[in-house]
Formats: C-alpha cells, sequence, structure tokens
C-alpha cells in the first residue's frame, strides 16, 4: 500500500471560553482518525490553533480589565490542558495571534487584491458611544420593527421576523446600557460571485464533500448569485491591521482558517521542513474537520481564498453534526453543558472516547449523549467484553508467558484478520460507529472461547499446565487484535496493553500475526465500571458552576461571527434516498385525542393520538414552547405511525408528529386539508 501524505485540520476553537464536550466531539473524531492513518503507515500531521480575534476577545477583556493577549494565553494553557487529557494529540498548537498568521494573511490578501476581488463600500451600524465600538447583532436589543415584541437581539424576533440591527426600535447596547448611534464606516468586500464557477465545480466534483453537503451548496447558494462577503472590521478591533487600509483589521473569520496555514509553518520551522511541501504540493492530502454550523465559510469562502493565492485545495472537508444530550440542546440550567476539565474530575475520558466513536457516522446526523446508553455501553462492550478477554486470561500466565507456538483457535484469529480491511475501510469512511460494531463482532466471538475453555478451572490440574497456556496464549492474542483496532479510540488501553505483553502497537498489520514466546506482566486493573454516581455528581456540579457563572457578554458572545449568520440558518439536505426507503415511513394522518403538559420536562408535551378504530399512540412531543395543550385537542396532525418507540423517563414514546422549524417557539406542525380522516396513509 503506498503511504500518503496527509495535513489534518480541527476547526480552531474560540479563546472566548473553555473547551466543553460539545466541543469534543469534533477534536476526538479527528484525533482517532489521525492516529488510524499513522497507524497504517501514512505521514500524517495533525494541526490546529487557537482562534484568538473578534469583538468578542477585546470585549471580555476590556471587562475583565487586562490585555487581550493575557486573555489569550490563559486560555490556549487550558485548552491545551484540556485536549491533553482526553488523549487529543496535536503535532502543532498554535494561535491565530501568531507573526506567521499576520504574514501569510498578507500574502493571501495581496493576491485576492490581484485578482481584483476586492472592493470597498460605506456600511451604517450602530455604535456605542460611551464604550467606543461598532456594535455586532449580538450586541444590541431592542423593540422588533414588525411585532413591536420588546427586549429582541439585533438580528431576529421570536416572532420569525428578520432585520438589521439598525432597524430596531429603541434599540439599546448590552455593552453599557446606552442608545448607541448609527455611524457610518469603510468595509472592504471580496466579490466571491467572481469565483462561482471555480466554486460550482469544486464543489460538486472529486467527492471534497458529502453528498448532503453539496446538495445544500448547490440548493442555498450556488444556485443564485453569491453575496459579497464583508471581510473588515472598523476600530477598535482586536485583530490584525489591514496594511493597505490603515483602520481597518481583517474580519476573524479572515484569517482564521489562514490559522492552518499558520500552524504548518511554525511545525515545519521547528522540525526543518518546507512550508510548500505541505501547501503548495499536489501530492498532500489536506483534510479539514469541522461542524456543520461552518460549512459555509469552509466550502465557499475558504477554498475561494486559496484559489485565488495559489495554494493547495482541501481535499476533504469532514462535516459532523451538534451534540445533543439526552435528545436536547446541552443546557447549563439542567447540568449538560459540561465542562471538559469538570467531565474529568468524575469520569475516565477513554469512556467518551469510545461512546462518541460508537456514535460517529460519516454523515451529518446529530450525536446524541445519553447516560444511561453511555454507561450501558462502557459496562458491557468495553469492561464486559474487551478488557474482559484480557483480565480472565493474563493472571494464569504471568509465570510463563505466551505459548511458543500459536495454538489452534478454531480460527478465530484468522477470522479477526480478514475482519481488519473491512474495520480499516470504516475508519477511512469516518464510519466510527461501523468499525465499532465491527470490533466488538470480535470480542463477541472470542469471549465463548474463553468461556468454554475455563482457564480458571484449568490452573486447579498441573497436568493442564500447557493446555492452561495455550488457552491463555489464544484469548490474548485475541485481546490484543482487538486492542490494535482500537487503538485510534483508546489509544490508553493500547498503552496498557503494550505494558502487559511487553510489544508496542505501532502498526495495523500488528492485527495480522500472533504473538508468541513473550512474558506476560503481572495484570493491572484495566478499566473499571461507569460509577452512575459519578455522572450525576457530574451534572449537579455543572449546575453549581451554571449558577455561579451567570450570564455574561462574553456567554453571548461566543460566536465568533456576526453577519454571516443568516448563511447558517439552512440546514444541508440529507443524503438522497429511494422511494423504497421513502416508504418505509409510514405516515399517518392523526387525530390529538388528548394533550397534557409533562411538567418535569422543559419542551415536551404528552398527546394521545388516535389513527382510527382503537389504534392508539402515546407521542412526547418537543412543542410546549409553541402550542398550548388545550389548543391542540382535535387538532388533525400527520405522524409516523411505525417509528421504533423510545424508552424516556417520562414514559415510551411510540411515534413522532411531523413538524418544521428550529425549535423553541419557531415549531410549526403540518396541517393537514379539510376531509383527511384519522388513519389515512400520507403519501
Amino acid at each position: 500500500m503506498p503511504h500518503r501524505q496527509i495535513l489534518v485540520t480541527a476547526a480552531l476553537p474560540y479563546a472566548n471560553g473553555p473547551i466543553h464536550i460539545g466541543h469534543l466531539v469534533e477534536y476526538i473524531q479527528t484525533d482517532i482518525w489521525v492516529r488510524f492513518q499513522k497507524l497504517r503507515g501514512h505521514r500524517c500531521v495533525f494541526i490546529c490553533a487557537d482562534d484568538t480575534h473578534g469583538t468578542a476577545i477585546m470585549i471580555r477583556a476590556r471587562q475583565e480589565g487586562r490585555s487581550e493577549e493575557e486573555l489569550i494565553a490563559e486560555t490556549q494553557i487550558a485548552h491545551e490542558r484540556d485536549f491533553a487529557s482526553f488523549a487529543i494529540e496535536f503535532d502543532n498548537y498554535g494561535s491565530t495571534n501568531s507573526p506567521e498568521n499576520e504574514k501569510l494573511c498578507g500574502e493571501i490578501w495581496q493576491s485576492i487584491r490581484a485578482a481584483e476581488l476586492v472592493k470597498e463600500k460605506d456600511i451604517e451600524q450602530l455604535f456605542d458611544v460611551q464604550e467606543g465600538t461598532f456594535l455586532a447583532d449580538r450586541f444590541v436589543r431592542g423593540t422588533c420593527p414588525k411585532c413591536k415584541r420588546p427586549d429582541q437581539p439585533g438580528d431576529n424576533c421570536e416572532c420569525g421576523q428578520t432585520y438589521a440591527p439598525a432597524e430596531l426600535i429603541d434599540p439599546v447596547s448590552t455593552l453599557s446600557g446606552t442608545t448607541p448611534e448609527l455611524r457610518a464606516a469603510k468595509h472592504l468586500f471580496i466579490e466571491l460571485e467572481q469565483l462561482h464557477g471555480f466554486l460550482d465545480e469544486w464543489t460538486q466534483t472529486d467527492d471534497h464533500l458529502q453528498p448532503e453537503v453539496v446538495n445544500y451548496l448547490k440548493g442555498h447558494f450556488l444556485c443564485d448569485e453569491l453575496r459579497d462577503w464583508d471581510i473588515s472590521r472598523p476600530a477598535p478591533y482586536f485583530g490584525f491591521e489591514i496594511s493597505d487600509s490603515p483602520g481597518n483589521y481583517w474580519y476573524v473569520w479572515f484569517d482564521a482558517p489562514i490559522g492552518y496555514m499558520a500552524s504548518t509553518q511554525q511545525w515545519c520551522d521547528k522540525h526543518g521542513k518546507s512550508f510548500n511541501d505541505w501547501w503548495r504540493n499536489d501530492s498532500t492530502e489536506i483534510h479539514h474537520f469541522i461542524g456543520k454550523d461552518i460549512t459555509y465559510f469552509h466550502t465557499l469562502f475558504w477554498p475561494g481564498m486559496l484559489k485565488s493565492a495559489g495554494f493547495n485545495l482541501p481535499t476533504k472537508v469532514h462535516i459532523h453534526g451538534f451534540l445533543t444530550v439526552d435528545a436536547e440542546k446541552m443546557s447549563k440550567s439542567k447540568g449538560t453543558f459540561i465542562k471538559a476539565e469538570t467531565y474529568l474530575k468524575h469520569l475516565n475520558p477513554t469512556y467518551l472516547r469510545y461512546y462518541y466513536a460508537s456514535k460517529l457516522g460519516a454523515r451529518l446526523d446529530d450525536l446524541d449523549l445519553n447516560f444511561e446508553e453511555f454507561a450501558a455501553k462502557i459496562d458491557s462492550d468495553l469492561v464486559g467484553k474487551v478488557v474482559n478477554l484480557a483480565s480472565r486470561s493474563a493472571k494464569f500466565v504471568a509465570d510463563t508467558g505466551l505459548s511458543a507456538e500459536y495454538p489452534d483457535d478454531g480460527g478465530l484469529f484468522e477470522q479477526g484478520a480478514k475482519a481488519g480491511e473491512e474495520v480499516a475501510a470504516a475508519y477511512e469512511q469516518c464510519d466510527y460507529n461501523r468499525a465499532m460494531r465491527l470490533i466488538v463482532e470480535l470480542a463477541d466471538r472470542a469471549n465463548p472461547y474463553v468461556e468454554n475453555a475455563q482457564p480458571w478451572n484449568l490452573r486447579k490440574d498441573p497436568e493442564k499446565s500447557q493446555e492452561l497456556q495455550d488457552v491463555c496464549t489464544v484469548a490474548l492474542n485475541l485481546f490484543r487484535q482487538i486492542i490494535v483496532y482500537l487503538s485510534p479510540v483508546l489509544p490508553r488501553l493500547a498503552k496498557q496493553t503494550t505494558e502487559l505483553l511487553g510489544k508496542p502497537i505501532e502498526s495495523w498489520d500488528e492485527s495480522q500475526m500472533p504473538l508468541v514466546g513473550t512474558p506476560v506482566a503481572k495484570f493491572k486493573r484495566m478499566l473499571d465500571r461507569v460509577n452512575t454516581k459519578s455522572i450525576q455528581a457530574m451534572i449537579e456540579e455543572s449546575k453549581d458552576e451554571a449558577a455561579a457563572d451567570g450570564p455574561s457578554v462574553a456567554d453571548e458572545a461566543a460566536a465568533k461571527y456576526n453577519d454571516d449568520d443568516e448563511a447558517l440558518k439552512a440546514e444541508p439536505l440529507a443524503e438522497q434516498c429511494t422511494i423504497d426507503d421513502f416508504i418505509k415511513a409510514d405516515l399517518r394522518v392523526a387525530r390529538v385525542l388528548t394533550a397534557e403538559d409533562v411538567p418535569e420536562a422543559r419542551k415536551l408535551l404528552k398527546l394521545t393520538l388516535g389513527l382510527g378504530g382503537d389504534e392508539r399512540r402515546t407521542v412526547f412531543a418537543g412543542i410546549k414552547a409553541a402550542y398550548k395543550p388545550e389548543d391542540l385537542i382535535g387538532r388533525l396532525v400527520v405522524c409516523c405511525a411505525n417509528l421504533a418507540p423510545r424508552k424516556m423517563k417520562f414514559g415510551t414514546s411510540e411515534g413522532m408528529i411531523l413538524a418544521s422549524g428550529p425549535g423553541g417557539e419557531d415549531v410549526f406542525m403540518l396541517r393537514v386539508d379539510e376531509g383527511g380522516v384519522p388513519g389515512q396513509r400520507v403519501h
């Protein structure tokens, strides 16, 4: 297999707050892929950095009475500590506030200027006179110009209306509480439409993007003229001043992705490598891992910048969904907004790496963390099946070591070796869920061998010492083979296996050849079952932290972008399906017979649906903020009637009603025209 040269990046975490378990989905996903590539023998470099510029950093530093540089330096130490605690191993971790980044920004900017893609326009924005700064949308509140609802944010109202901050009635700055004034300032724009043809071709060819992302871009942006991209901000602003436009600074979304290149430059300088070998070399693969909220920037703006400046384009942009906890958005009040450092006080990071791997697929589906499932999966898969192979056999050969020749195991090791390429293909495609299933299947086949051989009984008969050694040799080799396959996900368990069997796991090929004639160290406990009391303690501590922190401007400003929000609101289209896939969903007209509040749930109403005759379904629907129970009784709705029941702490939900909208008060149930009757199938 020819070796590949691969540069891998994960999105740069913003330096305005701590790492939390939602962030960790991406960094664990990326670290697994990098470790897999290195295990396969490829030259793979993992690059990241802190994203440090923007208004939010400037405002927070001002509030805390210190410089932006002090703030971002402290944050970077905390970020790197948290990543290392979860065994996320970067080859270089830099900062966008670096001389390397400023130099590259200037180089790329001049290329964009030379391509005549830049134009200037005066933009009117609200300005906080007391704070001396222009206000992003999130720093303004006021009365909606349409429905007259008070205390609405600067870009959209609960009624669904969108607007510019200047359109608000009686706007107020959230920074000072004063009334801002309208001021004009020069902004610089990149005319992205000039790159439309290139972007259309790049996004639609060569498997650079997942199919649903291709459809999303084609249906929402590339189907029409691309709007100009505002890439500057007037002073005051924490960032790099634009050399040929004094008083203006590159917008954070201009210099942030260039941070990938700057961090690469730092790695090259440390190791005596050529930067151009990584960013101007057709044989180098560049893989970006990002969340779906920043799809727009990485699939349109970023390729356009690279193309204009003559750098390598991404080989693949791997996009993942968001993390939910118990099927809901992470919540500070519920204690499910969990900081990485809080998690580490209570639970083993190995647990989270495995759980995320078991849930991550190749598509953009959101990943749900259900703590009951979390505990059951760790206890069953890792403790009960994988580690169990070693714990039940290693202690019996601590004195003798492994057999000199590999015994007959009925073909188990050979079966496992043959599975290696299928497991590898799943890793390559970021289909970790499939990889974990294939690996656990190997453990499911190996454990009955140990159970039937019963080494704990063989050890009682001195005449069966060779048989005991052979059985344990098979068990430990099957265990090690599984650990080779799991090592990208569980590097610490791989290290423990090395300590036990004395041979480092350095290559995927080690899954193809059993160990024989080597010593076995004294077995040390590798992994404990999940303590559910620790989970509850972690949630309670997270609640206490949220109460102590309280709301702050820093929390409000956690998102670094503002005037590009509209580009992110449309959800990517799902991958194309066939009519056979579609008809598996049995959609039926149903009548709401009863509707009641679920007091313990923030979002849920409990509905009893009639589907004609005596057919009933109990459904828990997340529509509490949008509908009153009494208004739903008698209404016709559309439900998915053959959805597998889902057990919740409030009861079992036996279906799903169909609705649109982002959630909260913006939920809109599908209506059924007059003439529809309960039980009719929806085609």
